[in-house]
């Protein structure tokens, strides 16, 4: 079976206004959204499960109400591939280290906090950050992302979405 899952971060909702309309065009037939972090407000939630359903963990920057409902990390099982999720991930240098402690089953971990897209691969372990949605800060454009994944080859992809 192919699984596609969205993959959205760091939209800082209500400071920018609204998540971008692309949004709804580049996540129609999801079976799942991933939010990996700095929603801001539980609104996003809510607007983005009229695409699918929503899996998120809290940021840094976030409402308290955002704080008390979410956790900072979370794994789930999308067909064979077990995802880690957490918000901050270390840096460069030691993204792999710390994605292979928190998350040792995972053959994916997506997070975000950078507002940097980041797409590779380590040895069987795929680090996903989608980008922020609505703040490019030092980018050329915002981001979303996808995931796909194959359960007959047992591959997993991302692919960055620019908007």
């Amino acid at each position: 079976m192919l699984h596609r899952v969205g993959v959205i971060s760091d939209t800082h909702i209500p400071q920018f206004k609204k998540l971008p309309e692309a949004t709804w065009e580049h996540f129609a037939g999801v079976e799942l959204i991933i939010h990996a972090g700095d929603l801001s407000i539980l609104r996003v939630i809510a607007e983005l499960e009229t695409i699918a359903p929503v899996v998120a963990v809290q940021g840094n920057i976030e409402e308290e109400e955002v704080m008390r409902t979410l956790p900072i990390k979370r794994e789930i099982v999308v067909g064979h591939c077990r995802i880690g999720i957490v918000h901050i991930l270390g840096d460069a240098r030691t993204r792999e280290r710390v994605a292979r402690q928190e998350f040792p089953g995972a053959r994916c971990v997506v997070f975000g906090h950078s507002h940097v897209p980041w797409n590779q691969e380590y040895d069987g372990l795929v680090l996903f950050n989608p980008g922020s949605a609505t703040d490019r800060r030092r980018q050329p454009q915002c981001s979303i992302g996808l995931l796909h994944i194959d359960d007959e080859t047992k591959d997993v992809r991302g692919e960055i979405v620019l908007l």
